[in-house]
């Protein structure tokens, strides 16, 4: 992705995931927003966006962040909302072991409570440990946290599964995360 995309990416997630408000951009229930809106609303502030642009940015972000509608008419990011909306994902049944990539320096943390959202709506869980581990590289040295999520999903733990194949749930107790299975990649 070229520097100017990965600007563009920048932006989007601060609006479609965080900050609408900060150009004025309205999103339904659901996360989306208008693309004509979009694209006004972000000249308005400044930042030009055209229509190749933003296909762009949506096919080729590497981790699809983004997606559109089915005739590209609004725009939405897939999961990491910080903002209260619903995506509309149906429950899912989970495959027995996602994995939660982070750092060393929130291990202490989880330890104690488990994963949480903290300022996101849900927790991330990679279906592999690939995944995971670019997810907490991210951020500093990873980690990468195996979660029992089909024993958890059998104890009446809710997982939904976003457009862009992440995981989610509203968090993680302590008694599904497999320590035995905790790795450091290097």
């Amino acid at each position: 992705m070229t520097r100017e995309m990965t600007r563009l990416s920048k932006f989007l997630s601060l609006v479609l995931r965080h900050d609408p408000g900060c150009i004025g951009l309205s999103l339904n229930r659901h996360g989306w927003a208008s693309v004509s809106d979009l694209m006004a609303l972000a000249h308005k502030k400044g930042t030009q966006i055209t229509t190749t642009q933003l296909e762009e940015v949506v096919a080729d972000n590497d981790k699809k962040r983004f997606a559109f509608n089915d005739d590209h008419t609004q725009i939405r990011a897939s999961q990491g909302h910080s903002i209260d909306i619903d995506l509309g994902l149906p429950p899912r049944v989970p495959p027995a072991i996602v994995y939660h990539g982070t750092t060393v320096r929130f291990l202490d943390r989880i330890r104690k409570e488990g994963l949480n959202s903290q300022r996101r709506k849900h927790v991330h869980l990679s279906p592999d440990k690939i995944t995971a581990t670019a997810v907490g590289k991210r951020h500093g040295t990873p980690v990468v946290i195996p979660v029992k999520a089909g024993e958890m999903h059998k104890k009446g733990g809710v997982f939904y599964l976003s457009d862009n194949n992440v995981w989610l749930t509203h968090s993680v107790p302590i008694e599904f995360i497999d320590w035995k299975g905790l790795e450091y990649p290097l």
